[in-house]
């Protein structure tokens, strides 16, 4: 009978994964139990509660118009992840499959593009959705159309570059094999190549999908005026007031925030890991 002996350097690793889980998972653990908190333990430092409350739920839940914020937020970001996803598949197969003047700066820009502060931004961004809503006034302040535009022009070059990796994998020989059967190149990209970077497509529509999901910053900047076109983020600053914060409401209404990325993660976590394997192989 043989008996297996643990190297010491696995041992180690494993040890460190579960700290470095525990580190990451307390914050989302310690948000749920302070919404679960009765009121007057909220600030109370005991590790768990012997008498769970969904005070704070119903707090958030009769808040007016949190549903259409919620709403909101998943338009834009659901919008954000179809439009970038498209694009940025359609630019990688072109920035891939074909050679044209200018294709390794136009690589090169979709790097710098990525090292941009998103603060040294906002102003700019801010006078040129203004100056774009005189010309298309749904894609001006106070509507939803300037931060899908905004997200998405954040989102494509982070998923073109990505992308780009999951094609080049595909090797020219099956688009000659297929250009031999009698299939267009437009059959050829849409049949047999876009199922072929499916990991690819999942994993940058996560990543998309989380940016404009949790994104304040932009909401706060561009949508001033209209209550009914404000986002999830911005429903947390009714909780936020001068003489005490409500921190049962806060932590339960970033709880229902927490749960659609989760959902969303769940659903697609196994393309996810090839998708993230992919990538470092391209």
């Amino acid at each position: 009978m043989t008996t297996l002996v643990r190297k010491p350097g696995r041992t180690l690793a494993e040890i460190v994964t579960v700290l470095v889980a525990a580190v990451v998972a307390f914050p989302l653990y310690w948000m749920v139990l302070t919404a679960l908190k009765p009121p007057g333990e909220v600030q109370s430092a005991a590790p768990w509660t012997f008498a769970p409350s969904l005070d704070s739920f119903q707090r958030v839940l009769t808040v007016s118009g949190f549903g259409r914020y919620f709403l909101n937020s998943l338009v834009v970001a659901l919008v954000v992840v179809v439009l970038s996803l498209l694009f940025a598949f359609l630019a990688a197969v072109a920035l891939t499959r074909f050679r044209f003047r200018g294709r390794t700066v136009l690589l090169v820009m979709l790097l710098v593009a990525q090292m941009v502060p998103v603060e040294a931004l906002t102003i700019p961004l801010f006078f040129l959705m203004r100056s774009v809503g005189q010309v298309a006034p749904a894609f001006g302040l106070n509507e939803l159309g300037s931060l899908v535009l905004v997200h998405l022009a954040f989102s494509l070059p982070f998923a073109i570059w990505m992308l780009r990796g999951f094609v080049a994998a595909v090797p020219a020989e099956l688009e000659e094999a297929a250009k031999v059967d009698g299939a267009s190149r437009f059959r050829f990209v849409w049949q047999i190549l876009f199922p072929l970077v499916a990991p690819g497509l999942v994993a940058t529509s996560v990543l998309s999908f989380i940016h404009a999901w949790n994104d304040f910053l932009f909401a706060k900047t561009f949508i001033i005026s209209r209550s009914e076109n404000q986002t999830l983020p911005q429903a947390i600053l009714v909780f936020f007031k001068p003489e005490e914060n409500d921190w049962g409401a806060i932590m339960a209404s970033s709880t229902l925030m927490t749960v659609p990325v989760l959902v969303f993660f769940v659903l697609v976590q196994r393309r996810l890991v090839g998708g993230m394997a992919g990538a470092v192989k391209g």
